[in-house]
């Protein structure tokens, strides 16, 4: 019988975590790219940022997954560091509200949730469809492993070792809190953590102070992990805001502790049911824990600040090493400065595109990680490129000078275009790829390699008529856009030769490929954008052929 209990005990447990796992990942795939660039839009102001965190994690379900995004925000600087704590007392409070929902009997929603969330999933041919399909599944799964976990204590109940057991783990508040802290760390929710309280407290294997001492020790662990991931980056500025984050649930903690006979009392005033009593407690705790906090926000960011200074990364491939801030007086010493970046910007493209296609043939999961963070840094290296050369042009410069910074301006462009059709396209379609195990037919890697190759080569070429402004070089690479392009189309025909001729790694791969040759075309587009302002400037753009294409303004 104790085995039995255990294994569904541990079953219920599991069917939790996978449930909200399934919540979180379809909303993030679903909504994931929307929600970063909302909040990245609010964090501006304290009241904001605290109603969008409390939003978003309602929505994500996980407070863990808000402070990570929120991590990158802050330690990139592209958000103050007393918004993003802000943000987080948002998504402590946001935990809450799921927690409240399912503290009343919704037992009888968790088919209709499965039977909904399963036809939608799969039958729905709109990807967002699916995904909240996923998501109405996920929300099933919980409901009925909380059945399943109410169900399990029952045996038990009235077991006398049982009743002396929890009885002797959770007689002392700190040492239960401690627990919960564990449980809730390694399962990375507080969430489940919570409810699995709930299921406890509503079997009675738990003391009313014991449940409440509990969903204190939630809220501590679910505070550990994103400073645990902040540990393994070299900046210490990834850990300011988990740091605060975690500040504030242990000062909620040290406050909470010793009143929780008081807040039992005062609380089953309010509903005295064991499931009510926790949910009512893990809000209230997180709704005063975020008015003692917004206010003295500001000055808990400069502390953290202090107590965690930025680090220089001499090897962070996205930091700037020629822009010199010094040199900005003498525009052409300025100038020089700049395309030596913009030269060094070219070289980590020219990787990710000899990279991206190793990913794309060798189905390599990792390679495609690091093309995908060589974005991140070209990204970065663009902004301040841009900044840099706009702040040059403020001063007073001649026309070749003028001329020389709208070069620059344009090849950063181009090269952070290339970089997220790389990113972007290539990458998600090298992503497919492996996650279906598929393989090109070997006259079709064959063909791919030779445009990939030739698109590389002539990067290199563009990157050398950028440099030295040589004119004859110039015309050969807009001469190389016919080859390119009799390649696609050779490439095109061949591979549908093979389509009827019914070779089975072409069918698989049709859409891959085809759209592979579309990405690299495109990319060798901006390589020769490269041509045009040394054409110009010798005066050659008005031959047949060779005008310009219209500014691109995405990618």
């Amino acid at each position: 019988m104790g085995i039995k209990v255990i294994l569904n005990l541990a079953g219920g447990v599991a069917l939790l975590l996978w449930g909200l796992h399934m919540v979180n990942t379809g909303i993030i795939r679903a909504f994931g790219a929307r929600l970063r660039r909302f909040l990245g839009k609010v964090l501006k102001r304290r009241l904001p940022a605290f109603l969008a965190g409390m939003g978003v994690t309602a929505i994500l379900q996980s407070s863990t997954a808000t402070a990570l995004m929120l991590s990158s925000f802050t330690a990139s600087g592209l958000v103050a560091l007393a918004p993003a704590l802000a943000v987080m007392l948002g998504a402590n409070v946001g935990t809450t509200l799921i927690v409240q929902v399912l503290s009343f009997d919704a037992s009888a929603i968790a088919p209709t949730l499965l039977l909904l969330g399963f036809i939608t999933f799969k039958r729905s041919k709109h990807t967002m469809l699916k995904d909240l399909g996923r998501v109405g599944i996920g929300l099933g799964l919980m409901l009925l492993s909380l059945e399943m976990l109410v169900s399990s204590l029952e045996p038990i109940q009235d077991a006398p070792v049982a009743r002396e057991l929890f009885a002797a783990i959770t007689g002392e508040p700190v040492l239960t809190l401690l627990i919960g802290a564990v449980l809730t760390w390694a399962a990375h929710s507080s969430v489940a953590t919570v409810l699995l309280t709930m299921s406890l407290a509503t079997s009675g294997l738990i003391t009313p102070l014991a449940a409440l001492a509990l969903v204190l020790g939630a809220n501590l662990g679910s505070a550990l992990n994103p400073l645990l991931e902040g540990l393994g980056s070299s900046n210490p500025a990834h850990r300011r805001m988990p740091l605060g984050n975690l500040l504030n649930r242990l000062l909620g903690c040290i406050i909470f502790v010793p009143l929780l006979p008081l807040v039992v009392e005062y609380l089953s005033l309010l509903d005295s049911q064991p499931a009510r009593l926790s949910a009512n407690f893990h809000m209230l705790f997180n709704l005063f824990m975020a008015l003692v906090f917004i206010v003295p926000l500001g000055l808990v960011a400069r502390l953290l600040e202090r107590m965690l200074p930025e680090a220089e990364n001499e090897n962070d491939p996205g930091r700037p090493l020629y822009l010199d801030s010094h040199a900005m007086d003498t525009p052409s010493v300025a100038l020089s400065s700049a395309a030596r970046e913009t030269m060094r910007m070219g070289d980590i493209i020219e990787k990710m595109l000899q990279d991206s296609i190793t990913a794309i043939m060798t189905n390599d999961r990792k390679l495609v990680s690091k093309v995908s963070a060589m974005d991140d840094a070209v990204d970065r290296l663009h902004e301040s490129i841009k900044l840099y050369v706009i702040k040059i042009t403020r001063s007073a410069m001649d026309d070749r000078q003028s001329r020389r910074a709208m070069e620059i301006l344009s090849l950063t462009i181009n090269l952070e275009h290339i970089g997220d059709i790389i990113d972007k396209n290539l990458m998600e379609l090298a992503s497919k790829k492996i996650k279906k195990q598929l393989q090109f037919s070997g006259e079709g890697a064959r063909e791919l390699t030779e445009i990939h190759r030739a698109v590389q080569d002539n990067l290199r070429l563009a990157m050398s008529v950028f440099l030295s402004g040589d004119v004859a070089s110039a015309r050969m690479l807009l001469a190389q856009k016919n080859r390119i392009r009799d390649l696609e189309f050779r490439a095109a025909e061949n591979h549908i030769e093979r389509l009827k001729q019914q070779r089975v790694e072409s069918l698989e791969t049709s859409s891959l490929h085809l759209d592979i040759l579309r990405d690299l075309k495109r990319i060798h587009s901006h390589v020769c954008s490269t041509a045009y302002p040394a054409l110009e400037a010798a005066g050659e753009l008005n031959q047949p052929g060779l005008k310009p294409p219209a500014p691109v303004t995405g990618s």
